[in-house]
């Protein structure tokens, strides 16, 4: 609680990037109200705003300066005195942000977020320095989701040499949390009502390698799974590592329900030249075989990537190699980023640059590859009955109701639109049936075939939101 002589402030955030960013903003939110601080999603209130930021590639650096000079003018319009930025930005561009964004009174690494509250009740920055932070089960946390589905952070950082991937500069050597840390935080989220659980870190098939683990993710999994939920659960776990799926976690994902039969496994591209100049390894043919395994082992599983195009020396043959993969493969979901040339990335100095035009029209060729697959893909389903988890009235159309399969992860995939329920009114947060009527590129559309069901309604909705919401995510469509 708050010091003698202390003011109760009002403080608001803006979280931009992924997920893992999101979590490290709960936990700053967290840290303030348990300082007794006050959250608000209303920045003209605010007393100091709190600007989490993203650097991964140009547009997350542009997005996250652009967030800083649009609550920069709070300081001029509102009640706001102190603006304060937070996150991987800082990491890079320490020295730089105060120096060219004079309105800011202050930084805050990614190490450093356990020091939120002193920066926002002094004057000053956190000092940089901080040794690796990775939070644990009884740090204070504030979810910003909607109250039906959560993230948790298993583990932070990351050893891999991608040539491409400033990550490690900046969140440090992988490091995870302990099994009964990660336990006991999902057993209290989903004691508040939470029906998702989403497992994040750099590399989550990593989980427990630093620990002396065998087999880490796969047995954390199969003990989350037992975790006793009376109206249902889902357990899902984003960001694997191709050369990490074992087959001891693949009979796991397979052997239990409440573990969503989906996997998440960039592979940034198919030509083994172009893998081998990123510091990945492995090739498209490759690649196809491990598909091919998961997919035996795992019967309906989708399974999602990410790929980079235009990366230095990526020639048309290499790109068209990477298009026949993409076509042979088959993926479920697929997001493709342009090559961002990275001034800190062991990339930077390599030769054979491919100029922004190609790099625009290969990625528009990609996606447009893409979308073919996952109309087939998505009319495929067209009939089926499914389970479905109810998000609520559509931010699109309050008309239309919006949930989501196992195989559609929040915020990143396509969703279900929910036609006339009727007399099966849905309700956020209730696992139900939907038998599938309408296919579009992405997102499904269909009816709700079975009856409400009379468990109790999810925890009450969280009164404290972020200002602008977690943005910046990779879209299926992008």
């Amino acid at each position: 609680m708050l010091e003698s002589g202390k003011k109760r402030l009002k403080i608001g955030f803006v979280s931009l990037g992924c997920p893992k960013n999101l979590v490290d903003t709960e936990v700053m939110m967290g840290t303030l109200a348990a300082r007794g601080h006050e959250l608000t999603a209303d920045a003209g209130e605010a007393d100091a705003i709190v600007v989490n930021t993203c650097s991964f590639i140009d547009p997350a650096k542009q997005e996250s300066v652009d967030a800083i000079l649009e609550m920069a003018e709070f300081k001029k319009t509102g009640r706001a005195k102190k603006l304060i930025v937070a996150g991987c930005l800082v990491e890079r561009f320490r020295g730089d942000i105060r120096k060219e964004i004079p309105e800011v009174d202050a930084v805050v690494g990614t190490n450093e977020i356990e020091r939120i509250a002193d920066v926002c009740e002094g004057i000053g920055d956190a000092g940089g320095g901080a040794a690796p932070y990775l939070y644990h089960e009884l740090t204070p946390r504030v979810l910003a989701t909607p109250r039906h589905y959560a993230y948790i952070k298993i583990n932070e950082g990351c050893d891999h040499p991608c040539t491409f991937c400033v990550i490690p500069q900046f969140r440090g050597r992988f490091r995870s949390r302990q099994p009964e840390s990660v336990l006991a935080e999902a057993r209290a989220l989903l004691a508040q009502g939470v029906r998702e659980i989403n497992l994040i870190g750099q590399d989550t098939t990593a989980y427990g390698e630093d620990l002396g683990l065998k087999d880490g993710l796969a047995s954390l999994l199969a003990q989350l799974a037992q975790i006793e939920a009376p109206h249902g659960k889902w357990i899902r776990f984003l960001y694997c590592y191709p050369n990490r799926i074992t087959g001891r976690l693949l009979e796991t994902l397979a052997e239990h329900d409440s573990l969503v039969k989906y996997i998440d496994m960039p592979l940034q591209h198919a030509s083994a030249r172009i893998l081998k100049r990123m510091k990945r390894g492995a090739s498209g043919e490759i690649f196809l075989r491990l598909l091919e395994k998961i997919r035996k082992a795992v019967p309906g599983v989708a399974i999602r990537t990410s790929m980079i195009v235009g990366f230095p020396g990526e020639t048309e043959q290499d790109f068209a190699e990477l298009c026949q993969f993409v076509e042979a493969a088959e993926f479920d979901r697929l997001g493709v980023f342009g090559y961002s040339d990275e001034e800190t990335s062991e990339s930077y100095h390599l030769d054979g640059k491919v100029d922004r035009r190609t790099i625009y029209h290969r990625k528009r060729r990609l996606m447009a590859l893409q979308r073919k697959i996952s109309r087939r893909r998505n009319r495929a389903l067209v009939g089926r009955e499914l389970p479905v988890l109810i998000e609520g009235p559509s931010p699109d159309s309050g008309l239309v109701w919006q949930a989501r399969l196992e195989t559609q992860a929040p915020d990143i995939d396509g969703v279900c639109y929910v036609g006339d329920p009727g007399p099966r009114a849905p309700r956020a947060g209730q696992f139900r049936r939907m038998r599938i009527t309408k296919a579009h590129d992405y997102d499904l559309v269909g009816d709700l075939t079975d009856d409400p069901p009379a468990d109790p309604p999810a925890a009450a909705t969280n009164p404290f939101r972020i200002i602008h919401g977690a943005v910046g995510r990779p879209h299926a469509h992008q």
